[in-house]
């Protein structure tokens, strides 16, 4: 008897997440609009402060970092929408621009495609690392990709020894990825567009996607509904991990020159993106386009304050109260979209 009590509790409890979720959906989309209002305001307050701020060269500059941190903030957003997050995505980063440096040391002839699939590969393994802890060894992921962030830090330490990448070891093919253009468009923001655009498909389209946004609303009704939590969250880790490793040997075809500190600190860049890009700290709300708009919002505001002339230490407490003004705002919805879920029931 009690074991039909609960079932049937369960089963009520299932369209009132629903609903919520759908409710929190609508809410994404409006920020989303929102985001996209505040950056086009953002872009033209600073170039009526600085009219040099709409220079073509601070434009590219936009486009290039914004490639690699909304990558990164894509594949956070995989994770996040499952109520995970990983942390080392910097440390993967480093680690894979540093190896595919390397291996263009010892095989300068290396076709960019290799390399590409080889900082990849180093990614996929790094994410192998994160879900293995997380799913079979049930070490939540908070304690787990802080763990690794240090791990692999340490590991790119000892492998590097003090030494460096220089862009001189680089053969011209890879550094056009970041030099050069089609139609006065980065192709290194191209390569990021395509993978961003296949990704959001992913989420929307394919069944696999769409589980991770089930998984995030409610794990429970997630497994009752017969899907493989823990298969589709090793996926996630493995997803955000390869994508790192992919954006490590971008990162190389950016900047030329990589050493041990490569992409330190910068998760914490990417986990502001993917907040701000109204992506739910607490799983199951969220967009790629979303996460891409936080990224570039964070882009602006450092490009602006660069040319502002204003003290870059801003940019970290900008950030800081972008993500409590966007969690607080999350849960203030959240709590008012319940509240009338109770009102409509009660009326009902």
């Amino acid at each position: 008897m009690t074991s039909g009590t609960n079932t049937m509790n369960r089963t009520e409890r299932l369209p009132k997440r629903a609903v919520l979720a759908g409710g929190l959906s609508a809410v994404v989309k409006r920020r989303e609009a929102t985001l996209f209002v505040v950056l086009v305001a953002l872009i033209a307050c600073t170039a009526l402060a600085r009219p040099q701020f709409l220079s073509m060269q601070n434009l590219r500059d936009v486009l290039l970092n914004v490639s690699i941190v909304g990558l990164l903030t894509a594949g956070m957003t995989v994770v996040m929408l499952m109520r995970h997050i990983d942390l080392s995505i910097g440390s993967v980063v480093g680690i894979s621009a540093y190896g595919v440096g390397a291996l263009y040391v010892a095989y300068p002839a290396m076709p960019v495609p290799v390399a590409l699939a080889a900082g990849l590969a180093i990614g996929l393994a790094a994410g192998a690392i994160n879900a293995s802890l997380v799913v079979i060894g049930r070490v939540p992921s908070l304690v787990a990709t802080l763990s690794t962030l240090y791990i692999f830090r340490g590991a790119d330490y000892a492998w590097v020894h003090g030494g460096q990448i220089n862009a001189t070891s680089l053969p011209d093919a890879f550094s056009r990825l970041a030099t050069g253009s089609v139609l006065g468009i980065p192709v290194l923001a191209l390569v990021a567009a395509v993978v961003l655009a296949g990704l959001s498909i992913y989420l929307k389209q394919f069944r696999a996607g769409r589980e991770h946004y089930a998984i995030g609303s409610n794990p429970e009704a997630a497994r009752l509904a017969g899907i493989r939590v823990d298969r589709r969250v090793m996926s996630g880790f493995m997803i955000s991990g390869a994508i790192a490793g992919f954006a490590g040997a971008l990162w190389l075809a950016r900047f030329g020159t990589v050493d041990a500190s490569t992409g330190k600190g910068i998760e914490l860049q990417v986990v502001a993106a993917a907040v701000v890009g109204s992506v739910a700290i607490n799983g199951g709300v969220g967009t790629i386009l979303g996460a891409t708009l936080g990224a570039v919002v964070l882009g602006v505001i450092s490009i602006a304050l660069a040319v502002l002339h204003v003290s870059p230490f801003w940019e970290q407490a900008i950030q800081g109260a972008l993500i409590v003004a966007a969690v607080a705002a999350d849960t203030l919805l959240a709590r008012s979209i319940a509240k009338r879920m109770m009102r409509k029931r009660d009326h009902g």
